[in-house]
């Protein structure tokens, strides 16, 4: 609060730097302000810095030697009072308003904070939500765990301001926190700052289209992430559209998991062309979603043309046997892939033959997973003919897990090891044996537990 001139005294009329009687001060110009400098009052930078555009401004009016030294005081001082509420208005906008926008208070001069401590408790306030003290005492990780923390949109908001300037953290689990697609937007814009986390898991968090969006415009910046996990989030076939814009855009990116999501055959069509001009992704799990026929027939096509795709899960869809002929056609041309998952897909018997007249032309594949198919134990019969007839098969992982066999398959597979003796195989074991074996041990070991007693 400035004193009014009457209170200064006769001395401040002739102080240094003050303007003579005959010229009135400028609201808020140089003059005024290195006047209340010599009060003792505290001037804002902003104020200094405004009085330059005010005093072109000012009026220069000269008072005339005929007016009384009472008109005069009187004046000063109405204008002092103006001044002074000027003053106490632009302090409070300048020192005491708090901050609207993580870019705001991003903005704020501080000194440097490697781990965001402090703009994280300040966040905290910003956005009203308590800190986690768990996150406190592990920001100098290379690895942040904060998985069922119940952050939500607020809290993540808070900690992705903190995490804009962290130099520690490489990999950042926030899964099952219900982050939703405001929390999404939030960690995304600080992907864009952030060049030092490669590890993200944002799996059980419910992001949806407008988590797609954010992630998505994300990746198209972001240089530095190579694992994303964003698994259970809800994705449906609109926001796989901005998933399949950043695909092809982004090379940097080198595993993506987007398992347990609703994407279906449209989903298909726009990720299959995507992942066909993709030239980064070496590993991609897109297991239980609700991909059909259709959708795998255009998956298998992207998965064709693709040459830096090794790992791919494909697990607990409805590929049936059009999808599994499709992925046939597929591995004829393809000569990266080295891991296929395509266990519980409905696939049949017919389905397992006509893939495996295209696993007779591979030379890459080195696991193959076909469990809990219903393609019986022909089907693994001719899947397992289909490599011993290809000179050229590196296979060494053939699963047929829960799908029972017979004798004709377990003489195939004798065969087949002399050829490859490094390749293993799991079935379901030999029904017949297990059916009649089975009782037996259960009543002789009744009758044993009947005798001791």
């Amino acid at each position: 609060m400035l004193p009014l001139r009457s209170e200064l005294g006769p001395a401040a009329a002739g102080a240094v730097g003050v303007p003579p009687p005959s010229r009135p001060w400028a609201e808020l110009s140089r003059c005024s302000a290195r006047s209340a400098a010599s009060c003792g009052a505290t001037v804002p930078t902003s104020v200094c810095e405004h009085s330059v555009h005010q005093e072109r401004d000012a009026s220069y009016g000269t008072n005339t030697p005929d007016d009384s030294e009472g008109n005069e005081s009187e004046e000063k001082g109405d204008e002092d009072s103006e001044r002074e509420e000027e003053w106490d208005t632009d302090l409070e906008i300048e020192d005491l308003r708090p901050p609207h926008s993580l870019c705001e208070l991003y903005e704020t001069k501080e000194p440097f904070d490697p781990t965001g401590k402090t703009r994280y408790i300040a966040a905290c306030q910003l956005y009203g939500v308590v800190p986690i003290s768990y996150f406190l005492r592990h920001m100098k990780d290379t690895e942040l765990i904060m998985k069922h923390h119940g952050l939500g949109p607020q809290g993540a908001k808070a900690l992705s301001l903190a995490l804009m300037t962290n130099t520690s953290i490489v990999k950042l689990n926030l899964s099952d926190n219900w982050l939703n697609g405001d929390g999404a937007a939030a960690v995304a814009e600080m992907l864009k700052e952030n060049c030092y986390i490669s590890d993200v898991d944002l799996s059980d968090n419910r992001l949806g289209v407008k988590g797609a969006e954010a992630l998505s415009a994300m990746l198209l910046e972001n240089t530095t992430v190579v694992t994303l996990k964003l698994s259970g989030n809800e994705f449906n076939d609109h926001a796989a559209k901005y998933l399949a814009d950043a695909l092809p855009a982004n090379n940097k990116m080198k595993s993506l998991d987007l398992s347990h999501n609703m994407l279906a055959d449209t989903s298909g069509e726009l990720l299959g062309m995507a992942i066909a001009e993709n030239t980064g992704l070496k590993e991609l799990n897109i297991s239980w979603n609700y991909f059909r026929s259709q959708g795998a027939a255009a998956l298998a096509r992207g998965f064709e043309a693709n040459v830096f795709l090794r790992v791919l899960d494909l697990s607990y869809n409805g590929f049936n046997n059009n999808g599994a002929a499709a992925l046939g056609e597929a591995l004829k041309v393809n000569n990266v892939l080295e891991e296929l998952n395509i266990s519980n897909n409905r696939i049949s018997l017919e389905g397992a033959l006509r893939f495996a007249v295209g696993l007779k032309e591979n030379r890459t594949l080195k696991s193959l997973n076909m469990a809990r198919n219903p393609m019986q134990s022909e089907g693994c019969f001719g899947i397992l003919k289909s490599i011993q007839a290809n000179s050229g098969a590196v296979v060494e992982i053939l699963d047929f897990s829960e799908i029972p066999v017979n004798k004709d398959f377990a003489d195939l597979c004798d065969a087949v090891k002399m050829l490859f003796p490094n390749l293993q195989i799991r079935h379901g074991g030999n029904a017949t044996l297990n059916k009649k074996d089975q009782p037996k041990v259960e009543i002789q070991s009744w009758f044993s537990v009947e005798g001791d007693s």
